[in-house]
């Protein structure tokens, strides 16, 4: 038996048997995930793990120095980690620390001096910690963080009144220490956080470094994304080859979407497949698989990588956006109006985007630092414009760019952001400010197709339409699902003006299938039709087109485009007047009813 000067920790977890209660495996998933991130902290300080006590853990340090500040950066760590997940699932420690002379018996300490520091652990707020005054005064004047006196405490079967300092993390709620409701937390962590499991190699051995490979470049595709968090490699691969639940992994990295799969490889062609799961309740919210000749190795992975991110993506989007309320607050914060808004926005029904303009608009009020709602709202409001559904006014475009442009700002990263800056400024005929903005959303997100989409629609209002075509049709092809992004009237307008009528009709009714009454694709269907020479469905067209817009004329319409080429303009000047369309403002004599016509 060995008797030696120590600091001790005594660490446990506030309602620790209620969580045990409630969600068993869960609870003794996530409390090992928090013991693992914090260990590095105690051997840091000098510490060692003398013992865990089932809800806690019991620590040695040669320094009362050490020990204090160890607690006091682990339970700083604790709050980070706590600070993005819902009140349910929120762990907090209470540690209590002591100096003194203690027995050593193998790995094991016994003595008075140990059992103080458990009992303070008792007086700790959760999150906090509790210091004894001895323990206190000596380490005296070298502590870096401010200790509070909270007065003399007895304690059972220690004879003499304990005094305790203490210390807890910065705005800790002394009303409700045991459960922390999050709507309140700013928005950047209430987004989801996103777990990318090894994808399984179901070929030989040799091919691991495949699956691993795509597995790490999936990983760096989505976290490029500014709109959810992706765990590190570190995090997920310590799962490659256990049979675990997806329930239990995703409590253990407090995941709230885990994206599994599985690579084949059968000769000359390979097999990946994989499925976004939700994991807290085992739905299967979107599941791909991808057939590929091996051909070039690194660019096949390269175009899975995209083809998959692409798609997740969009995926996450629509899933958060259909997540209920958070059931803790009876006030929907500006996260929660944002998600709101975008439930509606994906029903992609006139009175659905005027109620998803609303709640966008509410997000900004509530929260004028909340980027994505500003970018959010600039987009729907474009979009409505080109659906027909709101009148085109100048102060509406005003809004739209100084929502873009602080978007952008206050989110330099965000690869959307830049992309409606980019084509706004295109709209408005700012060829050079818009090439820049595209470029930086595919540098900001090489795997992001809609920026690929965007800077394809800034070439062509540049009057580079194979270019344009050719990256608005990946974009197409890899992000159909996203309805940010309308690319067939663009696609439609781009085989126009290179005269490829044909195809600019296939894709000018794509659009009208999503939207019959789209200006532009009515509009350039009857182009099409007319440059095509059928004269009588060019008609029909023109019809269906005034129709829907009684106002119309070409050249109030064309003004609107503010195109690089004038004679991409005197094109479709041509096309349409071909078709019928009024050229200009009609004024019938005075007996007859006045007609106005703004388009």
């Amino acid at each position: 038996m060995e008797r030696r000067l120590a600091a001790i920790v005594c660490a446990d977890v506030a309602g620790y048997s209620r969580m045990m209660g409630a969600d068993e495996a869960g609870t003794h998933a996530t409390f090992k995930a928090h013991r693992t991130a914090i260990y590095p902290i105690i051997l840091n300080h000098g510490g060692r793990l003398v013992k865990n006590t089932g809800d806690g853990f019991l620590l040695e340090f040669p320094s009362i120095v050490g020990a204090i500040e160890a607690a006091v950066a682990m339970q700083m760590m604790m709050a980070e980690r706590n600070h993005h997940l819902p009140t349910d699932r929120v762990m907090q420690f209470r540690m209590g620390i002591h100096m003194g002379d203690v027995m050593a018996d193998e790995d094991e300490v016994f003595g008075d001096d140990v059992n103080i520091a458990v009992r303070l652990e008792s007086v700790a707020a959760p999150g906090g910690v509790a210091v004894s005054g001895k323990a206190y005064g000596e380490a005296g004047k070298r502590l870096s963080v401010p200790l509070v006196d909270a007065g003399p405490h007895r304690f059972k079967n220690i004879e003499e009144p304990v005094s305790v300092w203490t210390w807890e993390p910065e705005g800790a709620d002394h009303r409700s220490r045991e459960a922390r409701d999050t709507a309140n937390l700013p928005a950047q962590y209430r987004t989801a956080i996103v777990g990318v499991l090894p994808f399984a190699n179901l070929s030989e051995s040799a091919d691991e470094y495949f699956s691993d490979g795509l597995t790490e470049d999936l990983i760096h595709a989505l976290s490029l994304q500014s709109f959810y968090r992706v765990l590190s490699r570190n995090s997920t691969f310590s799962f490659k080859g256990k049979n675990l639940s997806t329930r239990l992994i995703a409590r253990e990295i407090d995941a709230s979407y885990l994206i599994q799969g599985s690579v084949r490889r059968a000769g000359s062609k390979i097999r990946v497949t994989a499925e976004l799961i939700a994991p807290e309740n085992g739905e299967q919210l979107w599941t791909g698989r991808y057939d590929r000749d091996m051909g070039d190795l690194f660019a096949m992975q390269d175009e899975i990588t995209t083809s998959l991110s692409a798609a997740v993506a969009a995926e996450i989007y629509r899933a958060e956006a259909s997540a209920p309320p958070r059931p803790s607050s009876n006030d929907l914060t500006a996260w929660d109006r944002f998600l709101k808004g975008l439930s509606y926005y994906y029903l992609q029904t006139k009175a659905d985007f005027e109620t998803s303009i609303g709640l966008f608009k509410e997000a900004v009020a509530l929260d004028p630092t909340l980027s994505i709602a500003r970018a959010y709202l600039a987009t729907i409001m474009m979009q409505s414009i080109q659906f027909g559904w709101i009148k085109s006014t100048r102060e509406l475009w005003t809004t739209a760019m100084d929502l873009a442009e602080s978007s952008v700002r206050l989110d330099p990263r965000s690869s959307f952001a830049f992309q409606i800056v980019a084509y706004l400024h295109a709209l408005e005929g700012h060829h050079e400010v818009s090439m820049d903005a595209a470029n930086r959303a595919v540098g900001l997100n090489p795997y992001d197709m809609g920026a690929r989409g965007v800077l394809g629609f800034c070439y062509f209002y540049a009057g580079e339409h194979r270019k344009a075509i050719e990256l608005i049709s990946m974009a197409a092809q890899r992000g159909n699902s996203d309805p940010r992004y309308q690319w067939e009237a663009v696609n439609a307008f781009s085989h126009y003006l290179v005269g490829q009528y044909d195809a600019s009709l296939s894709w000018a009714r794509e659009q009208l299938y999503l939207n019959p009454n789209h200006l532009q694709a009515l509009a350039i269907r009857a182009a099409a039709l007319a440059q095509l020479g059928r004269a009588e469905e060019a008609a029909n067209a023109t019809e269906v087109l005034l129709h829907n817009y009684p106002t119309f004329t070409v050249e109030r319409h064309l003004s609107n485009f503010h195109w690089k080429r004038p004679e991409d303009i005197a094109h479709y000047r041509d096309g349409l007047l071909k078709a019928g369309a009024p050229s200009t403002r009609l004024t019938l004599v005075e007996s007859a009813p006045k007609l106005a016509a703004d388009s």
